[in-house]
């Protein structure tokens, strides 16, 4: 152990390090495979034992309980939910599975480790959009392991389910596996889609049991229930063995502390791969975004010799399927030394052994930076580094370590009856079935309620049908609660590079806007409001764009008031009404502004849910003047906006805010902070029930902070609809210690 360590030793030596630990290993705790297991699947087995946290989870599948399996990576879940799928099918083939994946790249992965199994009466196939239509006909007939997403359930089985007659009536387990993944919008209609199917399996006279996997989370039962609206036996107990890790927080070198400017990420990232891969070490690197994983690779080739920069590659979503299995290919075969990923390969894919995962930046939650520092050192001592960027929460974690490192794992949320999410689900279930009362025991009794307002259902005697034209599923995505989108077209080609949601067009793809799609950068040249349409043409040039906005709240329905670190904090409806009036060009290389452009657009406005609250006066005394009030306010929204992800899984891009130094209804200065996406999805009622914990995080990262007057590692924000102006960082640290010194007195 000690000779592999010193492989990258002395790499860990200068003043980057911010934080040095190394965890133990772990021995595993087994018991023999069951005895009822069908013997020619026991013989086909690869192994003789099992992790206590299969049998578990086998001995609650046996008894014919929903179950959610939530243990670390590589810790054998695909074993723990195959094993009753294929005991079931080797004693009866006409048995069907239907397993979910939330990609591609994971359903394909399963499916060569079903194959290599060679479990009896095994016919496993994918069903996804890359099947293709001549092969579909013949998976719905003999295949009784398909592995599909949840968007190709949604769109291509659920509104044919005559086609699936066989498959549906004989359906006796439904796997999830990735279930964390399934939180947020995306969470929310994934949880319709599954309660469309199993109402469906019901209308053919099945009522499959349900086998979820997830990563470690704060809350597998409640994401179980909100998720398939079941109750599931949840096995979490984690008895794998660990290998020795090695974990190093780094900072890169600042370079100005009033700005808060640090040496490039990027460019640090690269540097350690680069020495890493030089020693023959195998390393992943994830990255943020796909522009930033192609410029890891590219930073990488550039530092190394050519043999080893061709056993280097990048992978990211956009990919041609092919280009993708290659790259997934040559990972398990060890022939690539090297990858820079998004974190498309932060899931369950198997591929192979590992040394060293480098994180760029903190991946919005602690399971997901679990599930990536869990690809390397599987059987021996590994490497797990995260290179923080100058983000707030990035810099708040290198300045206190043990908040990372010792936290609990977030919670997933999600809203299924959120009415924004609900009402397409509840047209298409209609569509698929006549809606009556015996749907409340799946679809939920929300369901019923919006069935009765929505104008293109009709009520008969067999319950609500549909009576619009086409089919509703096709009508709308399961990645945004809006139907209502703009599509980005390239002039030259007439090629749709993407769809923006209405309420983030205007600030994202106005005219004159920088757009970013898969590395590329384009240029608005027109937004056309009536066409819905943004066109843009290829850009070259060394500035960013920034949108500046005029927003307005107003409180529609407080739901919960409660006396909460001193002041009145509400949670609650409200409205929240924006109005892009300009957007600054920013130069990339330093972040200065270039020039200011106006710009006349029309304003929009949606309902989501908030939490406000209002300082007293003696929490204001020496702060209350102005402009010091209003920069107090503002500096404290922003930080605050930036700690949430921690306590919420969620992404800072997920959470707005507003600040005033008096607010039309509340007649008081007011702080604002709300879910980004129409409806809400629980993201502030999360920041609600933890607040007095979320305040004290946010002033010990305003006190550790080494600027003066604010920086991106502290209160300013990437997204500021005031582009960062008026940002008082002393005036909020002095509100929020008021704050935790009311929480700790108890007043």
């Amino acid at each position: 152990m000690a000779v592999e360590a010193a492989l990258w030793d002395d790499l860990l030596e200068g003043e980057e390090v911010a934080h040095l630990t190394t965890l133990a290993s772990v021995e595993a705790q087994t018991v023999a495979l069951p005895d009822e297991l069908e013997p020619r699947l026991r013989e086909a087995l690869p192994v003789s034992e099992l992790y206590l946290h299969q049998r578990a989870a086998w001995d609650a599948a046996r008894r014919g309980e929903h179950v959610i399996l939530a243990t670390g990576t590589a810790s054998g879940k695909s074993l723990g939910f195959n094993l009753p799928v294929l005991d079931a099918i080797a004693r009866e083939p006409k048995t069907r599975a239907l397993y979910l994946y939330p990609t591609k790249a994971l359903a394909q992965d399963q499916a060569r480790a079903l194959a290599e199994l060679r479990a009896p009466n095994v016919r496993a196939a994918i069903y996804d959009g890359d099947t293709p239509a001549e092969r579909r006909w013949q998976i719905r007939k003999w295949a009784n392991v398909i592995l599909t997403n949840p968007d190709m359930l949604h769109v291509g089985v659920l509104p044919h389910h005559d086609r699936w007659a066989d498959v549906m009536h004989n359906l006796r387990y439904l796997v999830v596996d990735e279930a964390h993944v399934y939180r947020g919008v995306f969470g929310s209609h994934v949880g319709n889609v599954l309660r469309r199917l199993r109402r469906l399996a019901g209308v053919y006279g099945a009522e499959p049991q349900l086998l979820l996997a997830s990563a470690t989370i704060a809350n597998p039962g409640d994401l179980a229930t909100s998720l398939a609206g079941i109750e599931a036996k949840v096995v979490d107990n984690d008895t794998a063995a660990r290998a020795e890790r090695t974990v190093v927080l780094w900072n890169p070198e600042l370079l100005d502390a009033e700005l808060g400017l640090r040496a490039s990420a990027l460019g640090d990232a690269s540097r350690l791969l680069a020495a890493l891969v030089s020693r023959g070490l195998r390393t992943i690197c994830f990255a943020k975004s796909r522009k930033a994983a192609e410029l890891i690779h590219r930073f990488t080739a550039e530092r190394v010799d050519a043999e080893t920069a061709a056993r280097l590659a990048p992978y990211r979503a956009g990919y041609t399927p092919e280009q993708r299995r290659q790259i997934e290919r040559r990972l398990v075969e060890g022939d690539l030394l090297g990858v820079s990923a998004t974190d498309a390969l932060e899931l369950g894919i198997d591929i192979g052994l590992l040394d060293c995962a480098i994180s760029v930046g903190f991946p919005g939650t602690v399971a997901s930076l679990r599930q990536q520092w869990g690809r390397a050192g599987r059987r021996s001592h590994g490497l797990a580094v995260l290179v923080a960027s100058e983000d707030a929460l990035d810099q708040y974690f290198m300045r206190e370590p043990d908040t990372l490192l010792d936290r609990q794992v977030e919670a997933a949320i999600l809203d299924h009856a959120n009415p924004r999410v609900l009402d397409g689900h509840v047209r298409a279930a209609a569509f698929e079935a006549p809606l009556d009362d015996d749907d409340r025991s799946t679809l939920g009794a929300e369901a019923l309620e919006r069935a009765a307002l929505l104008p293109e259902l009709r009520q008969t005697k067999a319950g609500y049908v549909w009576a619009g034209r086409d089919y509703p599923a096709a009508q709308f995505g399961l990645r945004s609660t809006t139907p209502d989108t703009f599509a980005v077209v390239e002039a030259q080609s007439g090629t749709i590079l993407g769809l923006v949601e209405r309420e983030r067009a205007y600030s994202t793809v106005h005219e004159g806007a920088v757009y970013l799609h898969l590395g590329e950068s384009y240029l608005v040249r027109e937004l056309d409001l009536r066409a819905r349409a943004a066109l843009v043409t290829s850009y070259k040039g060394d500035y960013y764009t920034q949108a500046k906005k005029d927003t307005n709240t107003a409180i529609e329905e407080t739901l919960r008031t409660e006396h909460r670190c001193g002041l009145e904090l509400s949670f609650g409806r409200i409205s929240v009404t924006e109005r892009v009036v300009a957007y600054q060009k920013k130069s990339v290389r330093d972040q200065s502004t270039l020039e200011t452009v106006e710009l006349d657009l029309p304003e929009t406005s949606f309902e989501t849910e908030a939490i406000w609250y209002m300082p007293e006066p003696d929490q204001l005394t020496g702060l209350e003047r102005m402009p010091t009030l209003l920069g107090t306010l503002h500096a404290a929204e922003h930080s605050m906006i930036a700690l949430l992800p921690l306590w919420a899984m969620c992404d800072r891009w997920d959470i707005g805010g507003l600040s005033t130094n008096i607010h039309f209804q509340t007649d008081a200065p007011t702080v604002f902070i709300y879910d980004g996406h129409p409806g809400g999805v629980g993201i502030t009622e999360r920041g609600f029930n933890a607040f007095e914990g979320w305040v004290e995080d946010t002033a010990r990262m305003l006190e550790g902070c080494p600027c003066t007057d604010g920086c991106p590692s502290c209160v300013q924000s990437p997204k500021c609809g005031n582009l960062n102006e008026m940002l008082d960082k002393a005036g909020a640290l002095v509100l929020l210690r008021r704050m935790v010194a009311a929480s700790t007195s108890g007043s």
